[in-house]
């Protein structure tokens, strides 16, 4: 199972993110389960708030091809991946968290997500569906990384679901949490 994070803070973020769920469904493989959505703080720079979202999709896909994917649907949507120094807004920002219980550090690609148990923005959409699920370097499942998380930032409940318009009829199993 790959858990992804997704985030927007230009445009319509909403339909931002809805997009960004029918290409990974298209592109990547069946999503099992898509956390509420939750509007925070732009971390770690000033900027517009940030909509954030997490899911668990089952890929036939390897890492690195995963990646590939992610970042192509990212620059199709717009992205654009700045040069310079520091975190930057964008249309949407898909992240690789947890890719069943591997751990990969290349130069490229980075799993389990570095310093994801810091981020609230992150640990609470994926304690919705994924609460259980342990951490393959801290050992410790996401419910317990989310409340000895640091990270006082507030976070707010927008939306309960996301309901791209007919993505889903063909997994009737994929589960809106909470």
């Amino acid at each position: 199972m790959v858990y992804l994070s997704l985030g927007s803070n230009l445009g319509d973020r909403y339909a931002q993110l809805i997009s960004a769920v029918e290409q990974i469904a298209t592109r990547v493989g069946q999503i099992e389960k898509i956390s509420p959505i939750y509007e925070t703080a732009a971390w770690g720079f000033d900027s517009s708030p940030f909509y954030n979202a997490c899911l668990s999709v089952n890929s036939s896909l390897h890492p690195n091809e995963l990646l590939a994917e992610i970042m192509l649907i990212e620059q199709e949507m717009g992205r654009i991946r700045s040069e310079e120094q520091g975190y930057q807004p964008r249309t949407i920002d898909l992240d690789i968290l947890l890719f069943d219980s591997l751990q990969i550090n290349s130069a490229s690609l980075i799993i389990p997500h570095p310093r994801m148990e810091l981020r609230r923005f992150i640990l609470q959409p994926l304690t919705d569906i994924a609460s259980e699920i342990i951490h393959p370097i801290h050992q410790k499942n996401i419910h317990t990384l989310l409340r000895e998380c640091q990270d006082s930032s507030e976070i707010q409940m927008i939306y309960q679901d996301i309901t791209p318009s007919n993505t889903f009829e063909k997994n009737p199993n994929t589960q809106f949490l909470p």
